[in-house]
Order: structure tokens, then C-alpha cells, then sequence
């Protein structure tokens, strides 16, 4: 069986964790690995572990904890739900699974800044996964400035890639990837 990483890449609110959960649920051989998820708990049950400054060790060590079990003891395929925007840990990353013979997605959230702006506005999601700032709106305004000195994800970046640009794209990418993820 072909092995598949999906790694979507974007801005907070732009759709990442929505559109890994719909495809986790729509490729029932798959899993999403979330760092929020890992950020969260630790904040919950393991606090005084997390730094208050610098990289987070302790978070990138339990993903990569989790993301090594799901290649060594499964044969899921795997979708790694992060921002992954900065090119060069994301292509390292890429080019890591490719080694180990995984296919690569990219799944490329271009969404709209007065999108995402509203989305933060409105959002519901719990803020117990930030560490550096106090709210989303934070995030987005410091991803903002970020994008002015990071570059795109490109198509030769992995064996596929897809682009969403708006709400109405989900849907056909979604059916794409599974498609990708089923064959």
C-alpha cells in the first residue's frame, strides 16, 4: 500500500484543522496530528514543563513522538494539521517522509486576510493552546507581517499540491485528496 503524508499549510482560522478533520473521517486509514492538540494538553496537565519563551521542545517532541509511532506502528496514512509555513522546516519535514517512503499532499490555505480577520473576530476556539500571546488575533497579526518575508508554498514542494483560496474549494479538494488516499 501507497503511503501518504497531507500537510496543510496556512494562517490561523484558515481552515486547516476543519479540513483535516473532514478528510480524517471521509479516509477512515488516516489520522490527523495536530500540534494544538499536543500544545493544549501540555498546557492543561503539564504547564510548568512548557517554556515560557523560546521553541517549544516539549510540544515538538511529543509530535514527533506521535508522528514516529504512526509510521513505525501503523499503516495510516498521515495528515499533519500545523501552519507549516516556514518553507524551509516544511520541505525538511516533506522531504523526511519522502525518505521514508511516503507520497507527499500539500494542501496550500491562501485564504482572504478580511476573511480571516472575521473568522478570529468570531471565533469560538479556546486560546488555552497559545503560549507567546493572549489571542488569535495576536497570531493572525503577527502571521500577517511574517508572510511579508516568507514564500508560498510551491507545486514542487511535494507529489501533490492544492490550493484553497475560498469556502468553495473545500469540498473539491477534499474529494481529491481522499480520492488520492483511497486509490
Amino acid at each position: 500500500m501507497n503511503r501518504f503524508v497531507v500537510m496543510t499549510v496556512g494562517m490561523t482560522h484558515s481552515g486547516k484543522s476543519t479540513f483535516a478533520g473532514m478528510l480524517e473521517e471521509k479516509v477512515k486509514n488516516s489520522i490527523v496530528i495536530d500540534q494544538d492538540n499536543h500544545a493544549a494538553f501540555l498546557n492543561t496537565h503539564y504547564s510548568r514543563l512548557v517554556p515560557g519563551d523560546g521553541p517549544n521542545t516539549i510540544k515538538h517532541s511529543m509530535t514527533k513522538m506521535i508522528v514516529d509511532h504512526a509510521i513505525v506502528e501503523t499503516d495510516l496514512h498521515l495528515i499533519i494539521c500545523n501552519s507549516n509555513r516556514n518553507a524551509k522546516a516544511r520541505n525538511a519535514l516533506l522531504e523526511d517522509f519522502k525518505r521514508k517512503g511516503f507520497s507527499t499532499i500539500l494542501v496550500y490555505f491562501n485564504v482572504p486576510d478580511s476573511i480571516l480577520e472575521t473568522r478570529v473576530r468570531e471565533t469560538k476556539r479556546d486560546p488555552s493552546v497559545l503560549r507567546t500571546v493572549s489571542s488569535f488575533d495576536e497570531v493572525l497579526r503577527r502571521q500577517q507581517e511574517e508572510s511579508l518575508f516568507l514564500s508560498s508554498p510551491s507545486v514542487e514542494e511535494a507529489d501533490h499540491f492544492f490550493t484553497i483560496e475560498e469556502e468553495g474549494e473545500i469540498s473539491g479538494v477534499l474529494a481529491k485528496v481522499a480520492e488520492l488516499l483511497s486509490s
